[in-house]
């Protein structure tokens, strides 16, 4: 990729859309190295926080209280050549439009999201203006100013073409204060598929009151949430794209050569990351169980349906699970383990 044809900007001075989990771990520690970090999240009580007492990263990894400027979306004035998108990812495409006058011209959004956001991203920015990133570490917003980071996981990033840029280099040096083995690749969407592979049994994970590894370390659910991935990795591959794998999930195992000595291998690894963390359930569970709002389901899994129905690939599992999370979503179907095995079919 042409280098001279993407913004390099300021390598210090970076707004983070979305205060979150993801954003507001990430914002806190990259202030706290010494750069200059604006936030900008919908949640008037949660920048009110900020603003009075600092954003307070608690749990396991690290503890302290950082300082930040924090606005609303309607507040904030000025641009920046650095631009991370943090928010959930059926919020991508208000959040995209609200923060793109603030987009220099030359600049770059970088997308701290789970799914393929990306490509809304580029819709609204231009896809030379926007990069991807791949991201599973764990957090989740305690209250108001409060985030508990509760375990490291992979984080890379790399431009969507596959180049390797002055300004890719310039998000990583950034990005690397927050996770020192953070890296960059020239197959983002390698990481991207391969995440939604591990998505998936997330989601599945979700539908119960269970933990992650509870769900993943269950023998009788293991054949439904293998069904699940796999489905996911059969779409990745009509697409043509090899899905890489990371922090225990392997795409190959899911895949038609996949054994069952591979399979349970890879369940067996993830269950010994996620036991690590702090964060037990998933954000979707959190979203469902906790704040009682909806999921980032659709958002996720509606680009994966259209793939599916464009090269003709069966997804039952994947269907069911889309179905399933909107009764669960709407109080329709409670949370239990017994949707695991209607997930099975």
């Amino acid at each position: 990729m042409d280098v001279s044809a993407h913004g390099l900007g300021s390598p210090d001075r970076i707004l983070v859309w979305g205060a979150g989990a993801i954003g507001g771990t990430v914002a806190a520690f990259l202030s706290r190295a010494g750069l200059d970090i604006t936030v900008a999240d919908a949640n008037a009580p949660h920048v009110r926080a900020i603003r009075e007492r600092g954003l307070a990263i608690t749990g396991p990894i690290e503890t302290f209280a950082q300082p930040l400027a924090a606005y609303t979306p309607g507040d904030i004035a000025g641009s920046w050549d650095t631009i991370f998108l943090c928010v959930k990812a059926l919020h991508t495409q208000e959040a995209a439009q609200q923060l793109a006058p603030h987009l220099a011209a030359n600049g770059v959004v970088v997308s701290l999201q789970n799914g393929f956001n990306e490509l809304v991203i580029a819709e609204v920015v231009g896809g030379k203006r926007t990069i991807g990133a791949f991201i599973n570490f764990g957090a989740d917003v305690m209250e108001p100013g409060v985030v508990q980071f509760g375990g490291r996981g992979a984080v890379v990033v790399g431009e969507l073409d596959g180049g390797q840029t002055q300004r890719l280099a310039r998000v990583h040096r950034a990005l690397l204060h927050f996770e020192p083995a953070a890296i960059t690749t020239d197959n983002i969407w390698g990481y991207l598929w391969g995440k939604m592979g591990y998505g998936a049994l997330l989601f599945a994970s979700a539908l119960t009151p269970a933990s992650i590894v509870e769900v993943l370390d269950s023998r009788e659910a293991r054949p439904a949430l293998t069904s699940l991935a796999g489905e996911v990795m059969a779409v990745a591959a009509a697409e043509g794209v090899a899905p890489l794998g990371f922090n225990g999930y392997d795409p190959a195992a899911f895949g038609p050569r996949g054994t069952g000595a591979a399979i349970n291998a890879s369940f067996d690894a993830m269950v010994a990351f996620n036991r690590r963390s702090a964060k037990t359930h998933s954000g979707v569970w959190r979203d469902i169980a906790i704040h009682h709002r909806k999921t980032e389901c659709d958002a996720q899994f509606a680009p994966i349906q259209r793939m599916a129905r464009r090269s003709s690939v069966a997804i039952p599992h994947v269907e069911r699970l889309v179905s399933l999370m909107r009764e669960v979503e709407t109080g329709a179907r409670p949370l239990a383990l017994e949707n695991l095995a209607l997930l099975a079919g």
